[in-house]
C-alpha cells in the first residue's frame, strides 16, 4: 500500500478530528465592576467634541516640540520594548508548536548494516558477509478526538494575545514615565530660574545692609544674616543640578541611549495643561492594555481547564511506513524490494495514576479563578487611577488659584518691609522673614505647576494613552505568515529579527567542518 492510496484515508480521519468535541468550559469573558460614570467627572473641563479622542501620539497634547522628539524614539529603542517584543515573537511560536500537534508527523529512515550470517545446522544455508540495506518513510499521528490540543493553541493564542497587550502597556508606560521626567527637568529648570533670581535679589539685600552697617544704623549681626541667608539660597540652587542630571540620565536610558549620549539644555517652562478629552467608564475596558493583559490571562486559564479535562480521555495513536529493503544497493528501489505497513493504531486510557490528573484538573479550575480575581481588581485599579487624577486636577487648579494669591501677597509685602527696613521701621528679622514667605510661596507654585502636569500624564495613562483593543492581534494574526519551509526541519532558515541572530543558515548546514 502506498501513501498515494492512504491519502484519502487520512482526509478523512483529520476531518473526523476538526468535527471532533472539545471537553471543557468555552470562555465567557468575566463580569467586572463598572460605574456609570466617573465620580469626580463634576466639574471638569471637557475638551471640545472634535478633541473627545486621545490619539496614539497622546504627548503631542502638550504642544512641546523637544517632548514630541524625545517620545517618538522609545518605541523603537527602549530595551525593555525590545524585550517585550521579542518575547511577544516567542509567544507567537508557541503557538506555531501547539497547531503543529494538530498534523502528523512524519520521519525517513535509513540504514546500512554489513554482518557475518551463521552457516549449517538450523542457520541459513548460505554463510559469510552479507549486506542489508534500508530505506523508509514512516508517520505518527495522535488524534485531537477531545480537543486537548485545540485547547492548548486557544490558550496558547491567549497568552500570545496577552503579550502583545503586555508590550504596548510597556510602552505607554515608558512613554508616560518619559513625560513624567521631561516635565520634572522642566520645573527644575524654573526651580533654578527662580533660585537665581533670588539670589540676585539677595545680594542687593546684602549690599544695603553692609552700607547701612558701614553707616553705623544696623548691627554686624544683620550683614551676617544677609549672607547666611544669601549663601543658603545659592547652595539650594547648586544642589538642584543633582536631581536634574539624574531625570536626564533618565530618560537618556528610555529611549535608548547612554546618558552620556544626551544634553539637554535649560529651558523655559512655556507648556499649557492641556484639555482631555474623557472617554465613557463602559469604554475604559476596551482602551487600558493592562485590562487586555488581564482579559486574556484569564481566557488562557479558562482554554488550560480544556487542556487538563482532555487528559481524562484516552489517546489514540495511528502508524504507517513504507519502505525498501535489500541485500544490494543497485537493487534497493525496485518494487520487489518494497513494503509498507499500516498501524499499529493503538488507544491508551490511563486508569489509575495516584489522582495526579484530578489534582491538575482541580489547580487549573483554580488558576481560572485567581486570574478572573485578578482581572477584576485590573479593572477596579484602572478606574480608581482615573478617579485619583482627576480629583487631583480638579484639587489643584484650586490651589493654583490661591497659590497665585499667596505669591503676588508674599511679594507685595516684600517689598513693603525693606521700604520699612530702609526707613529703619523694622528690623532685619523682619525682611528674612519675608523674603523666605515670599520664595517658599514662589517655589511651591512653580512645583505645584509640575504637579498638574504630573497629574495630566497620569491621567492620560490612565485613559489608556489613546490605545485601543483592536490593537490585539486576532488569532489569525498571531504568527504572522507561515512559509512552507517552515514546516521542514532546517533550522536556521529564517535569520529572526536580530542582527547578532545566532541562528544557521542553510548553506552552513551543508558544510562540515573537521576540528582537529
Amino acid at each position: 500500500m502506498s501513501f498515494r492510496i492512504a491519502k484519502p484515508l487520512i482526509y478523512s480521519l483529520l476531518t473526523t478530528q476538526l468535527a471532533g468535541c472539545m471537553v471543557g468550559p468555552d470562555y465567557v469573558r468575566p463580569e467586572a465592576t463598572v460605574p456609570t460614570e466617573f465620580k469626580e467627572v463634576k466639574g471638569w473641563k471637557q475638551a471640545q467634541p472634535r478633541d473627545n479622542v486621545l490619539s496614539g501620539k497622546w504627548w503631542e497634547i502638550f504642544d512641546d516640540a523637544k517632548l514630541n522628539e524625545l517620545e517618538e524614539q522609545v518605541a523603537s529603542a527602549n530595551q525593555s520594548i525590545i524585550q517585550a517584543e521579542a518575547q511577544f515573537r516567542q509567544a507567537e511560536h508557541l503557538v506555531l508548536t501547539a497547531e503543529a500537534a494538530l498534523l502528523p508527523s512524519a520521519t525517513l529512515n535509513g540504514s546500512a548494516q554489513r554482518f557475518v550470517a551463521p552457516s549449517g545446522g538450523n542457520f541459513s544455508p548460505v554463510g559469510g558477509v552479507r549486506n542489508t540495506f534500508t530505506n523508509s518513510a514512516s508517520a505518527n499521528w495522535q488524534l485531537d478526538l477531545w480537543g486537548g490540543v485545540r485547547r492548548q493553541i486557544e490558550a496558547n493564542v491567549d497568552n500570545a494575545q496577552a503579550s502583545a497587550a503586555t508590550m504596548q502597556a510597556l510602552i505607554l508606560s515608558s512613554q508616560s514615565t518619559l513625560a513624567l521626567n521631561y516635565f520634572q527637568l522642566k520645573i527644575l529648570d524654573e526651580q533654578k530660574k527662580l533660585l537665581d533670581e533670588t539670589v540676585a535679589a539677595f545680594s542687593r539685600t546684602l549690599e544695603i545692609t553692609q552700607n547701612r552697617y558701614a553707616a553705623g544704623i544696623v548691627a554686624k549681626s544683620d550683614v551676617v544674616q544677609a549672607e547666611t541667608q544669601l549663601e543658603s539660597t545659592r547652595a539650594l540652587s547648586i544642589n538642584l543640578g543633582v536631581q536634574r542630571a539624574n531625570f536626564e540620565h533618565a530618560i537618556a536610558v528610555l529611549i535608548g541611549k547612554a546618558p552620556g549620549q544626551l544634553t539637554l539644555p535649560s529651558s523655559e517652562l512655556t507648556t499649557k495643561l492641556p484639555s482631555i478629552p474623557l472617554t465613557m467608564p463602559s469604554e475604559l475596558l476596551e482602551r487600558r492594555p493592562d485590562i487586555a493583559v488581564a482579559e486574556r490571562q484569564a481566557a488562557a486559564a479558562n482554554a488550560s481547564i480544556g487542556v487538563a479535562k482532555a487528559a481524562y480521555f484516552p489517546t489514540v495513536n495511528l502508524n504507517a511506513s513504507e519502505g525498501f529493503q535489500s541485500g544490494l544497493l543497485e537493487t534497493l528501489y525496485t518494487s520487489a524490494r518494497n513494503y509498507w505497513t499500516l498501524g499499529p493504531a493503538s488507544a491508551a486510557l490511563v486508569i489509575f495514576d495516584g489522582g495526579a490528573k484530578n489534582a491538575q484538573y482541580k489547580q487549573r479550575i483554580d488558576a481560572f479563578d485567581a486570574s478572573v480575581a485578578n482581572y477584576r481588581q485590573t479593572v477596579l485599579t484602572a478606574f480608581q487611577q482615573v478617579e485619583d487624577n482627576l480629583s487631583a486636577l480638579r484639587i489643584l487648579e484650586e490651589e493654583a488659584e490661591v497659590r497665585n494669591k499667596a505669591v503676588a501677597s508674599a511679594n507685595q509685602a516684600l517689598a513693603l518691609t525693606i521700604n520699612q527696613y530702609k526707613a529703619g521701621t523694622v528690623s532685619f528679622i523682619n525682611v528674612m522673614t519675608a523674603q523666605t514667605v515670599a520664595l517658599t510661596n514662589r517655589v511651591s507654585s512653580v512645583q505645584l505647576q509640575g504637579s498638574r502636569l504630573a497629574a495630566s500624564v497620569q491621567l492620560i495613562t490612565a485613559l489608556g494613552g489613546g490605545w485601543d483593543l483592536n490593537q490585539v492581534p486576532n488569532s489569525e494574526q498571531i504568527g504572522g505568515e507561515i512559509k512552507w519551509t517552515d514546516y521542514v526541519n532546517i533550522p536556521g532558515v529564517d535569520q529572526g529579527k536580530s542582527e547578532n541572530s545566532a541562528s544557521t543558515s542553510l548553506n552552513d548546514l551543508l558544510q562540515f567542518h573537521i576540528v582537529p
